[in-house]
């Protein structure tokens, strides 16, 4: 069992890569045993997997279980210790006197973490409920293929994770790239792995994935180590002289570069400072690499080169609407993401008219021939349009005539962060957004229709509840794949939730805070009603509502040696309780009080268990950890998920904010510092609108497939189970089912 490769199935696919084992007949009673165990981690074998396992020798039996029980363990984050200060929350802590809470947190403080309260833990009544099992089924060498392709195929941005298992799949499995990488972030980052596995690979290899000057300057920013979305500045490292013939070579064979290389005049010109484009002036390959040495040279003694986009934009910049739009028309992926901004434009075009303000009839003919003139270019166009920024335009046209009262941006680049602004565009007639929706789904079916037919389909409106992965460059590494938006059902039985989060200190720091690593995390839950008012918290400065069944399980300021147990801090919240008190969402945060970024940290992690019955169990039980994700961002504070306590679902946020300066405001880094912040960008990402699963399944199926009802009747299944272990009367293994976490098919099929 090749543990590496087990490990992305298992996360990816809930799947195991197994080989048969030597033995006649295995020992039951073993694999029983196996069962069990896992069992407490929240998984179970299909009955393929145990048919293999029944082949294995006692020894084999032995070695596989101790590889599976470590994947298993980290996927659920039951790999490390809990430590909490108070060893019988919650009970212990609803039950103490504040003052008692109090002193006992001064001492905890005065001793830079090291002195904990005297209190014994008691014994605790077994877990009652009853955690639904994942069933893990068996994979295959063509799964393993599946991802590494479907990664590479991807349509959008791919997270680090997404990465490190291609770096992985391509540097130990021997993958061949495709033919085919569409986004350019992508095929940047894949071709550098390409070039420093093949350092004498040449142009003709790589051409088919670089075509333009800001594809080469992605390769060459992906060479030397930095953001291949372009989002932040670049170290750019020194080059082989091969190297240096292969950028000049590929910008050369590239159109347009001057254009192109002006975008990112100052990233050219240090590039330029790397490969010396002045020294092939005069050699054999003057002739060769002309085009690249003319546009250097323009770069750097500011030379004037014409641009498409200083076209457009003297053209907006004097009322030209028209003509804007006919340039615009040349570059249909440019006029689709100008469309509101040209629709706008028409109260201008209206004003200029005769200085009325659009007040008589010759004005507002004017208007209306003006925007149907829009409307026709975009037409004419939009099959040439990428099907990612269709459903984009599509779903942004579908609710502009919503009257929200803030708009929602994601700033591009590696961070998840997030920008509010109050929505202040002047409104557009319902008919243009209709016809523009129209316009896109039409182009969209057309271009789906090209594709290999999907067969008879059973689509589930559960769909309806996840966003179509569109970026996923900031996607922090999390047990389930979920993007940024969507909505989780919380379980039936759930009663209440139990966030927890645990971690380490820094390198060469111990129990003294000395300067050299003490890490103070500190994880708290704001209350708000459904208008985003704040009702009340739970952090650190109050362990325990006066109003909501809502407790923290104390606050712990030093997380110990790097090498050592950790320390973990936990906070439960009754769902029941807040809506009955008036409440409606909460918001999990995680601050770092010591000001260190997350992805410094050597080890941090949050993650959320639905629990039926919190004094049953232990205070932290594996098989109720509904997800677990490792905290990697640059920054110190995280919003990772807000609980709907009213539609009883989980609203993934993944989300990072700025603070600025770390001790200010009341008392540093902390929920009471933040709240307005908080309540503003939570209530835009409940309130976003973006493309959902179920559309974008639906536009493929109307393209290329068949709707059915039943289930069992399907050739593929898009639903939110996976059905591995399920009774079916379709044909075994005819039958394949999709997952809303399956992303990486989502990327790279049916975008």
């Amino acid at each position: 069992m090749d543990t590496n490769i087990n490990a992305i199935l298992l996360r990816r696919k809930n799947k195991l890569l197994l080989d048969p084992g030597t033995a006649a007949k295995a020992n039951d009673r073993y694999i029983a045993t196996i069962m069990k165990n896992i069992e407490s981690l929240g998984y179970t074998f299909s009955r393929e997997v145990y048919d293999v396992l029944e082949t294995y020798s006692d020894v084999e039996l032995g070695d596989f279980y101790l590889e599976l029980i470590s994947e298993l363990r980290e996927l659920v984050g039951a790999d490390v210790e809990y430590t909490p200060m108070y060893p019988d929350f919650p009970q212990s802590v609803m039950d103490m006197d504040s003052s008692e809470l109090y002193i006992n947190a001064m001492f905890h403080y005065l001793s830079d973490g090291a002195l904990y309260p005297a209190a014994a833990k008691s014994n605790r009544l077994p877990l009652w409920e009853d955690a639904k099992v994942k069933v893990i089924g068996l994979g295959s060498r063509e799964d393993i293929t599946d991802i590494f392709v479907r990664l590479c195929r991807s349509k959008t941005s791919i997270s680090e994770t997404d990465k490190a298992d291609i770096v992985y799949l391509f540097g130990h499995e021997h993958m061949e790239l495709p033919d085919d990488i569409p986004h350019k972030e992508n095929a940047a980052y894949i071709t550098a792995l390409y070039i420093q596995k093949n350092p004498i690979a040449n142009v003709t290899c790589i051409r088919k994935y670089i075509k333009t000057a800001t594809d080469v300057l992605r390769l060459v920013t992906a060479m030397s180590g930095g953001d291949v979305s372009l989002a932040e500045n670049t170290r750019y490292k020194s080059f082989t002289r091969r190297q240096r013939r292969m950028i000049m070579e590929l910008l050369s064979g590239c159109e347009g570069i001057e254009e192109d290389m002006l975008r990112y005049k100052e990233r050219w010109i240090r590039i330029g400072e790397r490969i010396h484009p002045s020294e092939f002036e005069c050699s054999k390959y003057t002739l060769e690499y002309d085009r690249a040495i003319r546009a250097f040279d323009k770069l750097r003694n500011d030379k004037k080169i014409e641009t498409f986009g200083s076209d457009v934009e003297f053209a907006l910049a004097y009322g030209e609407y028209k003509a804007a739009l006919d340039i615009l028309v040349k570059r249909p992926g440019e006029l689709a993401r100008r469309l509101d901004q040209l629709l706008r434009a028409a109260v201008s075009v209206t004003e200029d008219s005769d200085g009325s303000n659009g007040s008589d009839l010759a004005g507002i003919e004017q208007e209306r021939s003006y925007k149907e003139s829009v409307i026709k270019a975009f037409e004419s166009v939009a099959y040439r349009v990428s099907t990612p920024v269709l459903l984009q335009v599509r779903e942004h046209f579908a609710h502009r005539s919503e009257k929200l009262d803030s708009r929602v941006f994601f700033p591009k680049g590696s961070l998840a962060k997030c920008h509010c602004e109050a929505n202040k565009l002047p409104d557009i007639e319902e008919q243009y957004c209709r016809s523009v929706v129209e316009i896109c789904e039409k182009a969209l079916v057309k271009a789906y229709g090209q594709r290999a037919p999907m067969g008879k389909v059973y689509l589930s409106e559960d769909y309806r509840n996840y966003v179509v992965p569109f970026s996923q460059r900031s996607a922090g590494k999390a047990a389930k794949t979920i993007v940024r938006g969507s909505r989780l059902p919380i379980q039936k039985q759930t009663n209440a939730i139990r966030a927890f989060i645990w971690w380490t200190n820094m390198d060469g720091c111990d129990f003294k805070d000395d300067g050299c690593g003490r890490v103070d995390i500190d994880l708290s839950a704001a209350i708000f009603d459904e208008n985003w008012n704040y009702m009340e918290h739970v952090s650190y400065t109050r362990l325990r509502s006066s109003k909501y069944k809502a407790c923290h399980s104390g606050d712990i300021i030093n997380g110990g040696p790097v090498d050592g147990d950790g320390v973990s801090e936990f906070l439960d919240v009754d769902i029941d309780s807040v809506r009955r008190f008036g409440a409606r969402y909460v918001v999990y945060q995680l601050y770092c009080y010591t000001g260190q970024e997350y992805a410094d940290m050597p080890h941090a992690m949050f993650g959320w268990m639905e629990r039926a019955d919190v004094k049953s169990g232990e205070i932290y039980e594996p098989k109720t950890v509904e997800q677990k994700m490792d905290l990697t961002a640059k920054s110190t504070v995280c919003i990772p998920v807000i609980f709907d306590c009213l539609t009883r679902e989980v609203v993934w946020c993944d989300m990072n904010l700025s603070i600025g300066g770390c001790h200010c405001h009341a008392g540093g880094n902390n929920l009471e510092s933040n709240l307005s912040g908080v309540a503003a960008v939570c209530y835009a990402i409940t309130n976003m609108k973006k493309p959902d699963l179920y559309d974008l399944i639906a536009l493929n199926v109307r393209g290329r497939g068949e709707f059915v009802t039943n289930r069992d009747d399907a050739d593929i299944v898009f639903d939110i189970e996976n059905g591995v272990g399920r009774n079916t009367d379709h044909e075994a293994g005819s039958q394949t089912v999709i997952t809303p976490f399956d992303t990486e098919v989502f990327m790279s099929e049916y975008l």
